[in-house]
């Protein structure tokens, strides 16, 4: 069987911590392998790093669970995340995209994992 692939960003795991979804454990009872942009780290320790508030809480929390969980880091090389995330999808067609930013599901052709009904994960 082929390894399957999803790609997080920023927003999709900030929204899976609030809304309590095991989304490493979804993700791996679904066959993928988890990819995180070394820029979508860097965007979460930026959050963590702000004042105290509930952004700041939630990105600190997202590094207790990256802790936990086995995850592949890759380099998009640059600074607009999402931009970076768009081109990558674009050239690797076959690989899934967690995201809830509209503007990176209208650029792209590639499958997307959304939250639907504020608890679940869907492959759309």
């Amino acid at each position: 069987m082929k390894k399957r692939f999803a790609l997080l960003d920023t927003n999709f795991i900030l929204t899976s911590i609030k809304q309590k979804i095991d989304f490493f454990e979804w993700f791996k009872l679904n066959g993928f392998c988890v990819i995180i942009p070394r820029e979508i780290i860097n965007e979460l320790k930026m959050l963590r790093d702000r004042k105290k508030n509930l952004l700041a809480l939630e990105a600190k929390f997202a590094f207790k669970i990256l802790k936990k969980n086995k995850f592949k880091v890759i380099d998009l090389e640059g600074d607009n995340a999402d931009k970076l995330i768009v081109k990558y999808a674009k050239q690797h067609p076959d690989i899934i995209i967690a995201t809830l930013d509209k503007e990176i599901k209208d650029k792209i052709k590639n499958k997307i994992v959304t939250i639907r009904q504020g608890k679940m994960l869907e492959i759309q």
